[in-house]
């Protein structure tokens, strides 16, 4: 599932490296685009190595991306929304759905530490949850000076 979450979060830094009209909003989506995919990659070598299987909605760009609801939106209309807005606007619902974004990906953090037995995925589980929280902090503070 966290796979799939990845893939989203990548797909709106993407957007957002292309459309954010703020320096520090693209400078900020270019560091999630960078870490997810690397993220991505070891997370699916693991399914490989696991003998598991990717989710069928994972292989083809699923628009569920895990659950995750932002701003009670999934992926897709976070997507259509994004893709709609220019200036200030993109920038300030970017951020305000990549916190969302992030905020999900920290809790299946949390529930990969609390569950977890794999201590290369619990070590993964522990950065992803620190350096999401770290950049929360970072995007709440784009916000607010948006």
């Amino acid at each position: 599932m966290m796979i799939v979450h990845h893939q989203g979060a990548l797909e709106m830094a993407e957007l957002a490296v292309e459309r954010a009209s703020a320096d520090e909003v693209r400078t900020l989506a270019e560091r999630i685009a960078a870490a997810q995919g690397p993220e991505i990659e070891l997370m699916s070598s693991w399914l490989v190595t696991w003998d598991e299987e990717l989710a069928a909605d994972a292989e083809h760009g699923g628009m569920d991306h895990g659950g995750m609801d932002m701003d009670g939106m999934d992926q897709g209309e976070a997507m259509a929304a994004l893709s709609e807005l220019e200036g200030v606007e993109f920038d300030r619902k970017f951020l305000e759905l990549m916190v969302a974004h992030h905020r999900g990906a920290t809790e299946m953090a949390q529930t990969q530490l609390a569950e977890g037995a794999d201590p290369d995925a619990l070590a993964l589980a522990r950065s992803i949850r620190d350096d999401q929280n770290a950049e929360i902090t970072e995007m709440e503070n784009l916000l607010r000076n948006l």
